[in-house]
């Protein structure tokens, strides 16, 4: 057995082929597969750094010599990268008006594919990467939809051929014709463990130094089963799931890196940006920006740490928030509406400014800023580097100092929607559901009286989203005159005029029912009054004995009203 590093070219050799044995499964990967390999390519083709992409195991097969290539070795692991690697590369070569260079790289001077597939995507395979035009491709295969997607997707001014056939690298295992594939296959589909990103960092801090490690780790993040379990807990934050730990430690490099005193390059900024590859990201700064002193961190771990522990708190969605707590509803933002880019500015401010009062007024306007932009159905795309590289890479740490960058800021996507657009985004916004949850929440917590209700208000995370005029309403709320008014009527029921938040979802029997019904319930089903009159935003509403297009405006103005007024800039 031989592993060593290895390039495109190494493996793709030119008088190579690889073949996908009967065993291995079919083609599996799908578009989050797809769009994270595109925009790691993108993210290659602009900082021109190394990138390895996994295993590659490769098993050399017997040849006669009757045969036209003298190299033919089974592909037992890496089966989905290489295939995707070809479509990628194909459609990029196409696209850029160059699609000899992908036939001198996976293809045979006997134009011959390099790689072969196996039985399932042999035909599919073949039939994408013998196109000489982008064409379409009918089939409902992943091959034929990865295809689509990267004929749909990739942009040639984000990707440079060269750079990444130079920089993409695998570890390259070769082994001899009389190893057992299958026995080696499964053993490293089912008995393979990841190191987290946790223990790779305490290893690599502490190596055997049992004293520094009980000093700025073990009592940190080890204490007791509580504490282990407060950083092991695990929540999805974009596309992945991360634990705890992992959350902190990105947060506390992405502070780092925006210090201008270390002058970190910004093709190194984005590289440590990409959280999948945390560890090498810290190996990667300490080496180049603190001169390989491994231990120079510790003690700022420690004290961000503390206040980490001290703040953030994934819990707060399965409980009422406080309407004048502000980190308090920020983490309902962050964990309940999935907004975990803002946890390095949020760790920032409570490190660096000490008074709670003016903390507490920044957490408020950062409420505000979020959820007026997400009323207003606005991207959240370029977070990360505003309250990253923008807010902590200029030390802004005031209300005044954000409102002031953003004003100034010749990004578009970051503004700050008006009132107006507000209103618009009220009456207009069609919105995931639990975007729309999230926001009526939001409301209801900052606007009730709590004293004045005999039911408690639950955590986020406990209320589902019901549709008031049902998105079935053909069948019990009437035939209207026009096609026009029937498509408008569709769209309007979608706005959050005509959302609420319910404890429990409604029968099936009673959520497409007539308004009436609705409301009361029928039999032991119940209905609306039952699970949303304890609602300050929802109960008047409820005595209402038409629920129309009419009533759905006059609901998104109250709720604009009231959002003006606690989400107010």
């Amino acid at each position: 057995m031989d592993a060593s590093k290895k390039t495109i070219n190494d493996i793709f050799n030119g008088n190579r082929i690889l073949e996908i044995p009967f065993f291995q499964r079919a083609y599996v990967w799908g578009e989050k597969q797809w769009e994270r390999l595109l925009e790691d390519m993108e993210a290659v083709s602009k900082t021109n750094k190394p990138y390895f992409l996994g295993s590659v195991i490769l098993k050399q097969q017997q040849t006669s010599s009757a045969s036209k290539v003298g190299d033919i070795r089974t592909l037992i692991d890496g089966q989905q990268r290489l295939t995707t690697l070809n479509i990628f590369f194909k459609v990029l070569c196409l696209k850029s008006g160059k699609n000899a260079m992908f036939d001198r790289t996976f293809r045979l001077m006997t134009d011959e594919l390099a790689l072969s597939h196996s039985h399932n995507d042999i035909d599919k395979f073949t039939e994408v990467l013998s196109v000489n035009d982008l064409v379409d491709l009918p089939g409902e295969d992943n091959i034929t939809k990865c295809y689509g997607y990267f004929k749909k997707s990739i942009n040639v001014d984000n990707l440079d051929f060269q750079k990444i056939l130079a920089n993409i690298l695998f570890v390259g295992i070769d082994l001899d014709p009389n190893e057992d594939e299958q026995q080696i296959f499964d053993t490293i589909n089912s008995l393979g463990v990841t190191l987290t990103t946790a223990e790779l960092l305490k290893n690599y801090f502490f190596n055997r130094d049992i004293k520094l490690y009980e000093k700025y780790w073990k009592n940190l993040f080890e204490k007791d089963e509580d504490v282990k379990k407060y950083w092991d807990r695990e929540i999805t934050a974009g596309r992945v799931k991360r634990t705890f730990i992992d959350l902190f430690f990105d947060a506390f490099l992405q502070i780092k890196i925006q210090d201008k005193s270390f002058g970190v390059k910004t093709e190194d900024k984005i590289a440590y940006a990409r959280g999948e590859h945390l560890f090498e990201s810290y190996k990667d700064f300490i080496k180049n920006y603190l001169d390989g002193n491994n231990n120079i961190l510790l003690n700022e771990i420690k004290e961000y740490a503390e206040i980490f522990a001290k703040n953030f708190d994934y819990e707060i969605i399965n409980r009422e928030i406080s309407s004048s707590n502000h980190i308090e509803r920020l983490n309902a933002i962050i964990f309940g509406l999935d907004n975990s880019t803002l946890i390095s500015y949020v760790l920032y401010v409570l490190k660096n400014v000490s008074n709670t009062v003016e903390q507490d007024d920044i957490f408020q306007f950062l409420e505000s800023y979020i959820m007026r932009r997400m009323v207003a159905h606005t991207t959240n795309k370029n977070y990360n580097q505003l309250f990253t590289e923008r807010f902590i890479g200029n030390k802004i740490l005031t209300v005044q100092g954000i409102k002031e960058f953003i004003e100034k800021s010749t990004d578009t996507s970051t503004f700050i929607p008006t009132n107006e657009e507000v209103l618009e985004g009220f009456n207009k916004s069609i919105l995931i559901n639990k975007q729309s949850a999230g926001i009526l929440y939001l409301l209801e917590s900052k606007h009730r009286k709590s004293h004045l209700h005999s039911t408690a208000l639950l955590g986020i995370n406990k209320y589902s989203l019901e549709h008031l005029m049902p998105k079935n309403w053909s069948k019990n709320w009437g035939i209207l005159p026009t096609q026009d008014d029937t498509i408008k009527r569709s769209r309007k029921l979608l706005t959050l005029g005509n959302l609420t938040i319910i404890t429990q979802s409604l029968n099936s029997s009673i959520r497409d029912s007539d308004w009436q019904t609705k409301k009361e319930g029928k039999g032991d089903k119940k209905g609306l009054e039952d699970y949303a009159s304890g609602l300050e935003t929802m109960n008047k509403y409820l005595t209402l004995s038409i629920w129309d297009e009419n009533a759905i405006n006059t609901r998104a103005k109250d709720l604009y009203e009231i959002a003006e007024k606690v989400w107010a800039i």
